[in-house]
């Protein structure tokens, strides 16, 4: 669901391989959870290494059902498919990396079990801002 007048694009950029992360999962964190304004949430964070000459690590989140949905684990190499949002909460900045979409690397879009969720990440109302 979003927000009324509001048009949600998992990829405003056109591409569909324009916000994805590929590499090794090196770190499943513990899950969050709690209840905000609209009800119950939980989240989840992983870490991924980016290959290269300087690898890369990046932290992202998974929201409700899809922690159960992609079931990733350590280990695994994938391809994660993400929005990136920033929000102010008091004066300071704050960037989430969210999935919306997981397959294991290699593998292209709409080709085999891809976990598409291409619904609309949940809103963050009432819940913390880290």
């Amino acid at each position: 669901m979003h927000a009324p007048g509001r048009a949600y694009q998992p990829n405003p950029l056109g591409d569909p391989r324009a916000l994805e992360l590929t590499g090794k999962i090196t770190q499943v964190l513990p899950e969050k959870s709690g209840t905000s304004t609209r009800g119950p949430w939980r989240k989840q964070e992983y870490v991924i290494e980016i290959p290269g000459e300087y690898p890369k690590q990046v932290c992202f989140m998974v929201w409700g059902d899809r922690i159960d949905q992609f079931g990733i684990q350590q280990g695994q190499e994938l391809t994660v498919h993400i929005d990136l949002e920033s929000r102010e909460y008091n004066g300071r900045w704050y960037t989430d990396v969210k999935a919306w979409r997981v397959e294991p690397a290699g593998q292209g879009a709409g080709q085999g079990d891809g976990f598409d969720q291409s619904g609309e990440p949940p809103m963050l109302d009432g819940e913390p801002p880290f």
